[in-house]
């Protein structure tokens, strides 16, 4: 994420597939970029599993409309019910699927369901929009 400038508010990763749901941070964001580079490194891990990826990944870039603050988090909670549509929790029992998660570069302690998520999550990438992903320490 900090090599290409991106948050991933969502990562659910299914036993057939994952979902990542990234947003740039950074002017120079290159998710197209991320994309290949996340495939690079873990192709060889899926080639000792016996797994592979498929040769087109799909990739959706949100609208207008999904951008906004709601519709958002709706899709956070479309990607966060997978395991629940697939069957492998129970209904309702989405936040309990131990393979979904969120990454947020220099924040390791955000929890995906914790009760003041979506309100730490806008803030804190307001902040890293405005100043980035580096301070520089004063020398005082």
């Amino acid at each position: 994420m900090f090599r290409y400038g991106l948050c991933c508010p969502i990562y659910c990763c299914m036993p057939d597939h994952c979902h990542l749901l990234w947003i740039g941070v950074l002017d120079g964001s290159a998710q197209r970029n991320a994309v290949k580079y996340f495939r690079k490194q873990l192709n060889p891990i899926l080639d000792k599993l016996q797994a592979r990826f498929q040769k087109q990944p799909y990739d959706h870039v949100l609208r207008e409309e999904e951008r906004a603050k709601d519709a958002f988090e709706s899709v956070v909670e479309y990607i966060a019910r997978n395991p629940e549509r697939a069957g492998l929790v129970k209904p309702d029992g989405y936040q309990e699927y131990p393979y979904t998660g969120c990454l947020i570069p220099g924040y390791p302690e955000f929890k995906l369901w914790q009760v003041d998520y979506w309100e730490r999550l806008w803030r804190t990438y307001a902040y890293l929009r405005r100043h980035g992903f580096m301070q520089v320490a004063s020398g005082k």
